[in-house]
């Protein structure tokens, strides 16, 4: 399928413009990505409607605690991915086109249509593209977040923000949430763990907020890494000023995966700092993952401290919002379907 965003160079070569590696692609070569490849001077998708995962996952798995919670979501993916993060916790997938690169894009045929039905039959309220990056399979995101939006089906991005303007703009009437894994605070991180640049992430998440889409945080705290004091506070701060204190912020915990293996599982009492330094730098929802039982997975009031949602990993126990508010002191709380 001919692919969208991309310009014509000279001598068959193209540029693709979907993410911000905007890759320079020769005759029958293919992008960073390894799922768009140039065919005679015609930017193709390979992966279009090739799933590789897709499942009925409660939406706190996204991890999303502040759109419609206690709800089911239809998580679709294709291999690929525009990052090689070092840690990949989901490198089965989303790294075979790079890792065994023998021209193969494995999935089963679906169509939006048949993902859409899919997802009413199981009685999902939301669509999410994730797993892998839901930018590399963008026309097929697309095409479900069109059709999902007529059936008054919520669609959600779980991605690394790498995205250019021109696509997110275009598909922002529809995408109604995203997750976005702001990584570190550390350009050396991006550049060095996950082959790619913070500004441009930062950027997306900017637009994102203009554009009028949820956003929640994640960040996966890795041991030496990007666990720096002071760059997580530098983090909280950016969430804070130019996303807003209302933006959750996750933080989860490191499990050793794909080509780190020599680093430990993150100690609770990191992340639980971190999610004090998220409290001090304004953010009315800070939470801690991979940690099921803490008392950090429940949502809080702000205002008057009261628990709202009370979790245990991605169960909900006792949910007490009333019309997006506190019911003991009236406090506004923030995103969709509360």
């Amino acid at each position: 399928m001919r692919a969208s965003f991309y310009k014509k160079l000279t001598g068959s070569r193209v540029r693709c413009d979907l993410c911000s590696h905007r890759c320079i692609i020769n005759n029958i070569e293919r992008g960073i990505c390894r799922v768009r490849e140039n065919q005679g001077g015609e930017l193709t998708t390979l992966s279009y409607g090739k799933i590789a995962a897709m499942n009925v996952d409660p939406i706190e798995k996204k991890p999303l605690f502040h759109v419609i919670p206690g709800s089911l979501c239809y998580s679709i993916a294709t291999v690929g991915c525009n990052f090689k993060c070092l840690f990949c916790q989901n490198a089965e997938i989303s790294q075979i086109p790079a890792d065994y690169n023998n021209g193969i894009i494995p999935g089963r045929p679906f169509t939006p249509e048949q993902v859409v039905e899919a997802a009413e039959q199981n009685g999902c309220k939301s669509i999410a593209s994730t797993y892998t990056e839901p930018t590399i399979f963008f026309e097929f995101a697309y095409d479900v977040a069109k059709l999902a939006s007529k059936k008054g089906i919520k669609n959600i991005f779980v991605t690394n923000g790498y995205m250019t303007r021109g696509p997110l703009e275009r598909i922002s009437p529809f995408l109604d949430a995203a997750n976005v894994d702001l990584k570190a605070f550390d350009n050396s991180f991006y550049k060095n763990i996950c082959k790619s640049e913070m500004k441009h992430v930062l950027k997306t998440l900017k637009l994102m907020k203009h554009l009028g889409i949820f956003i929640e945080i994640s960040t996966l705290i890795i041991p030496g890494l990007n666990d720096n004091e002071k760059q997580l506070r530098d983090l909280a701060i950016f969430i804070a000023q130019e996303l807003g204190t209302e933006t959750p912020w996750h933080i989860s915990r490191f499990h050793p995966a794909y080509k780190i293996n020599n680093l430990s599982q993150t100690p609770l009492d990191t992340l639980i700092r971190a999610r004090e330094t998220g409290i001090k730098a304004g953010l009315k929802y800070v939470y801690t993952g991979n940690v099921s039982g803490e008392e950090s997975e429940k949502t809080f009031c702000y205002n008057c401290g009261k628990i709202l949602i009370d979790r245990c990993g991605l169960t909900i126990n006792r949910y007490e919002i009333k019309n997006s508010r506190c019911p003991d002191c009236n406090a506004l709380i923030h995103g969709i379907g509360l």
